[in-house]
């Protein structure tokens, strides 16, 4: 099991993420957007990037990681069930997982 600390930091930082998207997006549209062959579309450009610099580093969608549901174990994720490798098997093979069952050949 993952610590309750990790657990919490992945879910703050979900919670950053979701409450910066829209303002993120517009920024990084100006900045894609803007005509920086002209001085106002350069300022408008330096500014957007100054303004998205100034957002918390992990509101960054790139800083999410992925972890088990019930376990937290950040490594050996199954993003269809969003579970880990280890909990999968285990929920398969008891039968707790509809749809799923062992292959045997």
């Amino acid at each position: 099991m993952a610590k309750e600390s990790m657990k919490a930091r992945e879910v703050k930082r979900a919670k950053l993420v979701a409450r910066y998207a829209e303002k993120r997006a517009a920024l990084k549209k100006i900045i894609a957007t803007a005509d920086v062959n002209t001085e106002e579309g350069a300022m408008a450009a330096y500014e957007a990037a100054r303004k998205l610099q100034d957002i918390p580093r992990n509101a960054n969608p790139i800083r999410l990681h992925n972890r088990c549901k019930i376990t937290g174990r950040p490594k050996g994720y199954m993003r269809q069930f969003g579970l880990s490798r280890i909990q999968f098997r285990e929920m398969a093979s008891s039968g707790l997982i509809p749809g799923v069952k062992k292959a045997s050949w």
